[in-house]
C-alpha cells in the first residue's frame, strides 16, 4: 500500500519521509494522514465518500476532513485497481456535551453548508452510501421528484426482501399522497447536504476544538432533511440546533416544519429496516400513520 500512498504523499511534502502505520501515515515534518484501500467491490463506496468530502470542503473549508487523492468518478484507468483514499488525519472526540462547538457546528451547517447551491437540481453526481445502503442520486429537478425516488428505492430494497408488505404498501401511499402534499408548495433551492448526520458522524477536532463532520453520504436537497437523523438518535447539544435556525430560518410553510421532520426521518427508518431488520419497521409504520393522517 505505501506504493499507491507515496507518489501523492511526495506531491504534498516533497522533503519529508514518512511513517506507514495504516490507516495513519506520520511525516517527518509532523503532519498526519488518514489512508485507506478497499476491494474491488467497493470502488463505488469509496468514491461516494470522497466526492462527498471534497463537496463539503469546498463548500465549508475545514468543517470536513480535506481529501488529498482518491480513487475517482471519471477515470476509466482506475476501474481494474482497489480503490483508495487519502485525507487529512483529524483526532476526533465526542460533540455530545460541548454546547460551544454544537453551536458553531449549528451555524457552520447554517451559514456555508446548507447554502452551498446546485446548478444541476436535486441529487448528486455519482452514488453514495447512507450506512450500507447505496443511494443512485442522479440529477431531478424537483425536491419532490428526487425524495420519492430515494424513498422508492428503499421500498424497493424491503419488498425484495419479502416481509414488509404492509411497510412498503403504506409507503407507496406516502409517495403519491404526503410527499406532494408536503414538499411540491415549498420554495426552496438545491443545497449540499451531508446525508447522514447523526452523532457519530461528527465530532470535535481535539487540536482545535472545532466542530468536524465526516462518513458523509451527501446530495443536494432540502436544507431540512439534513436533521432528520440526528433527531433520531439525538447526541447533539441544544446549541446546534438553537444556532442552526438562527442563521437558517424554518421553511414556509412554518406550521407544516414538524411533518416535514417526520417525512424525512421516515427516510432514515426505512433504511435501518433494510440494514437491521424488523426492529425498525413498526417506527417507520408510526411515522406513516401521522403523516397519511395529516393528509388531505
Amino acid at each position: 500500500m505505501d506504493k499507491i500512498f507515496l507518489p501523492h504523499l511526495q506531491k504534498i511534502e516533497p522533503h519529508a519521509q514518512f511513517v506507514f502505520s495504516f490507516p495513519i501515515i506520520e511525516s517527518s515534518l509532523g503532519r498526519k494522514y488518514y489512508a485507506k484501500v478497499g476491494s474491488l467491490s467497493e470502488r463505488e463506496q469509496f468514491v461516494g465518500e470522497a466526492e462527498s468530502l471534497r463537496a463539503i470542503y469546498n463548500a465549508a473549508p475545514g468543517l470536513a476532513p480535506q481529501v488529498f487523492a482518491a480513487v475517482g468518478p471519471d477515470n476509466p484507468a482506475t476501474t481494474s485497481e482497489r480503490p483508495y483514499f487519502l485525507s487529512e488525519y483529524r483526532n476526533i472526540t465526542s460533540l455530545t456535551s460541548n454546547h460551544k462547538a454544537g453551536g458553531e457546528l449549528g451555524m457552520r451547517l447554517a451559514t456555508e453548508l446548507h447554502v452551498y447551491k446546485s446548478t444541476m437540481g436535486f441529487g448528486f453526481h455519482v452514488p453514495t452510501f447512507c450506512g450500507a445502503t447505496r443511494q443512485d442520486n442522479g440529477w431531478y429537478q424537483t425536491w419532490e421528484e428526487c425524495y420519492s425516488a430515494m424513498i422508492g428505492s428503499l421500498l424497493a430494497m424491503l419488498r425484495d426482501k419479502g416481509s414488509f408488505s404492509e411497510l412498503c404498501t403504506k409507503g407507496e401511499q406516502v409517495r403519491s399522497k404526503v410527499i406532494p402534499f408536503l414538499l411540491r408548495p415549498l420554495e426552496i433551492q438545491p443545497v449540499l447536504l451531508h446525508g447522514d448526520l447523526w452523532s457519530g458522524n461528527a465530532g470535535i477536532d481535539s487540536s482545535s476544538d472545532k466542530p468536524v463532520i465526516f462518513d458523509p453520504s451527501s446530495y443536494f436537497g432540502h436544507n431540512e432533511a439534513d436533521l432528520a437523523i440526528a433527531r433520531i438518535f439525538g447526541g447533539f447539544p441544544h446549541s446546534f440546533f438553537e444556532k442552526y435556525h438562527e442563521h437558517l430560518p424554518k421553511t414556509e410553510p412554518v406550521d407544516q416544519y414538524e411533518l416535514r421532520a417526520d417525512l424525512y426521518e421516515l427516510y432514515h427508518y426505512l433504511n435501518h429496516t433494510v440494514l437491521f431488520g424488523s426492529s425498525y419497521a413498526g417506527s417507520a409504520l408510526r411515522k406513516m400513520t401521522i403523516l397519511l393522517r395529516a393528509c388531505p
